[in-house]
């Protein structure tokens, strides 16, 4: 069984989210023009850039619009109050 979502900030809505899909790209900017001079390949990253490690998927309240990680939404909608 999946754990259903609610809002901690809202506290009403359990019905209507956005589910949003992260896909880290790396690149190497330039730091006077801000355009992107390298794109790396997943694995291919220099020894100065760490690689993402943050969550898969984000979710969106679709009524009030907090964006938060998805287990900040299960964790609040295991709880019944």
């Amino acid at each position: 069984m999946t754990t259903p979502y609610r809002c901690p900030n809202c506290r009403t809505n359990r019905t209507r989210f956005n589910i949003i899909q992260q896909v880290p790209q790396s690149v190497k900017l330039d730091p006077q023009s801000g355009q992107v001079v390298q794109q790396y390949e997943e694995g291919q990253l220099d020894p100065f850039h760490l690689a993402y490690n943050g969550p898969e998927l984000k979710v969106q309240c679709a009524a009030c619009g907090l964006v938060e990680d998805e287990m900040t939404f299960k964790k609040f909608g295991e709880s019944n109050h």
